[in-house]
């Protein structure tokens, strides 16, 4: 038997997610939570004492570390699932992405600390402004390269 039709190869993207919108609505929900997650680890830190320089440096990046980690975890099962990989290459792109941002929010929240007067709401307003830079960062990073989908090859 001859084949008649010619072979081509075309590439198809088909959404294994729920869309960008649904992908900012669930990014936004476990964001929010993780955001929680981290700003009462740093709380809780600066409450038994880390509140003095360098430790509340190091409050500061426990409690990202706390936050973020579990946001990937949440984020690559609920809201980029579509875009999830076996590999090392993922798990390098996230160790990248996370030592970037984690960079970012403890120089920021430093550099707020620095810079905003004396007052009761002083550390909480830093990291509120170092957490919101860290979270635009990653979720540009997040969705478009470590958890990027594939098109699919259809024969």
């Amino acid at each position: 038997m001859v084949a008649t039709e010619p072979q081509s190869e075309t590439t198809v993207t088909t959404p294994a997610g729920p869309g960008l919108l649904g992908q900012l609505i669930r990014f936004g929900l476990i964001g929010g939570f993780c955001a929680l997650l981290d700003l009462g680890t740093y709380s809780l830190l600066r409450a038994v004492g880390m509140d003095a320089v360098p430790w509340v440096d190091i409050a500061r990046a426990i409690s990202f570390v706390v936050g973020t980690t579990t946001a990937f975890f949440l984020n690559r099962r609920f809201t980029f699932a579509g875009g999830r990989r076996d590999g090392g290459t993922q798990v390098g792109s996230f160790i990248l992405l996370y030592a970037v941002t984690f960079l970012v929010a403890v120089g920021v929240n430093q550099w707020m600390l620095h810079l905003l007067p004396e007052s009761t709401w002083k550390a909480t307003f830093g990291w509120v402004v170092s957490q919101a830079t860290a979270t635009v960062i990653n979720f540009v990073m997040l969705k478009w390269v470590v958890f990027r989908e594939r098109p699919v090859k259809e024969n």
